[in-house]
């Protein structure tokens, strides 16, 4: 008899982003003349840029010539992307971190969800509140909590982000193994200082714990006060993994390219307390699962390192962050309280109400797609987000019409 995975019967019915989608289409079946506008789930709507569909243009046209045809790519992404990464990325900003260390993917999410494969299934785990989804489900999959109640899961230390913490959590009490951080936040759009970033990188030295550090919207940081890398950190390199995407940077959504920087010096421990290194299990773990990001992409990729391809995606964070701050504008106008939106594409705002109950009056009243707060976690309860990713004609009508329906 075929068994299933029991742990998946814990997961909660649906996907966060999933239940928006079939919340939506319903809505949309039921009234096929209203127009929606989507400023949910983080899509990014503006073109590829220009440097970099050239570039994808002419691997293609290497792939149609015998002398230049590529086949099989490296598991950890071609050397000359790797390369652009680290010295861009991270020398540049004084980060010691090599192109060794460097691992192309299709996605940082698939790497967020896949990274806990290679750590026991009996660790102790923090996982902020509110947190993007994918960290917890993909930890209930393997097993590494207890059952749900009360919007919670047994085993499991959440790392409460509040108003009154302003969306940086404490440290936790206890021991934990295993720490997920994103900055600037998802959902919350929060950012962190060096120091309140020392002071987690110092946490997990002392403990012998590791950092699961989720940077997919540094390029949106505009305060040079502020970290992009936790590798700017002091020690980080010892404790820190660092997950980074082109998908919002660039707007590699649809043509999936992300990075994962794992340092040769990462450690973690075997039962008997032997050190082993994490790059090493993670390119095992890579080498045997996962086939490469095509040529064409990883060539488009090294496109935005150019002069012409930084100034290009750079635009395209301007643009957004335009948005961003329209929004964040028109709803303190409306009296909420906001956070995010500066250094951040998400703007989190308190919506007087409950979430999902905000979530249909936005839909139904003004045809705008949000996302609730309470997927999010417990502490999400009562706020929602609002997503700087659509052109502006579109978050300007979105605004006009919520403006409307709130008035």
């Amino acid at each position: 008899m075929i068994k299933i995975n029991a742990n998946y019967l814990k997961l909660q019915a649906s996907y966060l982003f999933s239940e928006i989608r079939r919340r939506t289409d319903e809505f949309q079946a039921q009234n096929p003349d209203k127009e929606i506008i989507k400023l949910g789930i983080g899509d990014v709507t503006r073109p590829l840029p220009e440097a970099c569909i050239a570039a994808f243009h002419r691997a293609v046209d290497e792939m149609a010539d015998a002398a230049t045809f590529r086949g099989y790519g490296p598991e950890q992404g071609y050397g000359f992307l790797r390369e652009k990464v680290a010295a861009a990325d991270y020398q540049e900003r004084g980060a010691d971190i090599t192109a060794k260390e460097i691992f192309v993917s299709d996605g940082a999410k698939c790497d967020t969800g896949n990274i806990q494969e290679i750590f026991a299934t009996d660790i102790h785990i923090a996982i902020p509140d509110p947190v993007y989804p994918v960290y917890l489900d993909t930890n209930v999959m393997a097993g590494r909590t207890g059952s749900f109640h009360d919007g919670r899961y047994d085993g499991i230390t959440y790392l409460e982000s509040t108003r009154q913490n302003r969306f940086i959590p404490a440290l936790p009490s206890e021991n934990v193994d295993l720490i997920y951080l994103c900055f600037p936040n998802n959902p919350t759009g929060a950012t962190i200082t060096r120091s309140q970033l020392q002071t987690w990188v110092d946490f997990a030295r002392k403990n012998k714990a590791l950092i699961l550090y989720d940077a997919a919207y540094e390029a949106f940081i505009q305060d040079s006060d502020l970290p992009q890398s936790i590798f700017e950190i002091d020690g980080a390199r010892e404790v820190a993994i660092e997950f980074r995407s082109f998908s919002k940077t660039a707007g590699f959504t649809g043509t999936r390219c992300a990075f994962t920087v794992v340092p040769t010096s990462c450690t973690a421990y075997t039962d008997s307390g032997e050190a082993r290194s994490v790059h090493d299990l993670w390119f095992r773990r890579q080498s045997t699962k996962f086939n490469a990001v095509s040529y064409p992409v990883q060539r488009a990729a090294e496109a935005i390192y150019s002069d012409a391809g930084r100034k290009q995606a750079r635009a395209l964070i301007d643009y957004y962050l335009k948005n961003a701050s329209l929004i964040r504008k028109e709803m303190e106008a409306l009296g909420y309280e906001c956070a995010g939106g500066e250094n951040s594409p998400y703007i989190w705002i308190l919506g007087k109400t409950d979430s999902w109950a905000f979530f249909d009056l936005l839909l139904e009243k003004a045809g705008v797609v949000c996302t609730p707060g309470a997927g999010f976690g417990r502490c999400g309860e009562g706020f929602i987000r609002l997503s700087a990713f659509n052109d502006t004609e579109n978050v300007q009508l979105a605004m006009q019409r919520i403006k409307q329906a709130l008035s």
